[in-house]
């Protein structure tokens, strides 16, 4: 019960820091007068700042919580881990229902604080930070566009969190390389869908905008989860340790603890 309660926290993390600063931070203005006019200055973080947002939720969470349950904070995650061979297939089921709960509570938060402006609407392509395809992509991209983004960009990001987390990687620095990879991640593909490659990312706010986007939810389960496996199955048969190396290492482990005891 702690992995899941620590999901569902890590999760709503994510939702809240991420989606929450492209929702009420990625945009600012204030009013100033020059020469007697009224001119606007933008103040936000704009694509930037909205990237490290992200990168900064999962970076805080490895730490915090990666002790508990890994910090997967994402279906697509926890696919590509078991596909990989890290991970219980028994335990999918509970891990992603905590993580959607998390990232709905993250999605109420964001909504709750964000309409406190009377300026704020659910109008618009990608209200509350939505995910989506056509219309609703940030810039346009189509629906195969969005298919292939949020396939390779899964893909990679599962490869990053398999090779930094693998025994034989420096230790200790996994949650860096995750967290500046999923910024990396969101700096390319914000423009295309939005970035989701976390489909309890994607539910959490679009429970929130409407049927239109959805309608479109289908699109950020099925994408990042196909490139999660496709990942973790690569990550196995290409990189991973043999079973004879693996047995040779612990045993090697197993002596030098001897020794040292």
């Amino acid at each position: 019960m702690k992995k899941y309660v620590a999901e569902f926290i890590g999760t709503f993390w994510l939702v809240l820091g991420g989606c929450g600063s492209a929702v009420l931070a990625a945009v600012f203005t204030s009013d100033a007068n020059i020469i007697g006019q009224e001119v606007y200055y933008p103040l936000g973080i704009s694509f930037v700042g909205v990237s490290l947002a992200f990168g900064l939720t999962v970076l805080t969470m490895a730490y915090a919580i990666g002790h508990i349950s890994g910090c997967h904070l994402n279906p697509a995650v926890s696919f590509g881990l078991w596909a990989g061979k890290r991970f219980s297939g028994r335990e999918l089921l509970p891990y992603i229902v905590a993580q959607v709960l998390g990232a709905i509570l993250g999605g109420a938060i964001i909504w709750l604080i964000a309409s406190g402006n009377p300026e704020f609407s659910l109008e618009g392509s990608n209200p509350m930070a939505t995910n989506g395809y056509g219309a609703h992509s940030p810039g346009g991209y189509s629906l195969l566009s969005c298919l292939i983004t949020e396939v390779v960009m899964t893909f990679m990001f599962l490869m990053i969190i398999l090779g930094s987390t693998d025994r034989r990687a420096p230790a200790g620095f996994a949650p860096v390389a995750i967290g500046l990879g999923l910024t990396l991640i969101h700096l390319i593909s914000i423009p295309v869908t939005n970035t989701s490659v976390n489909p309890a990312r994607s539910t959490g706010v679009a429970l929130f905008a409407g049927t239109e986007l959805i309608a479109q939810l289908w699109l950020f389960w099925f994408a990042p989860i196909l490139g999660a496996l496709l990942a973790g199955w690569c990550y196995h048969a290409v990189f991973a340790e043999a079973r004879a190396e693996q047995d040779a290492a612990d045993a090697m482990s197993d002596r030098e603890f001897e020794q040292i005891s």
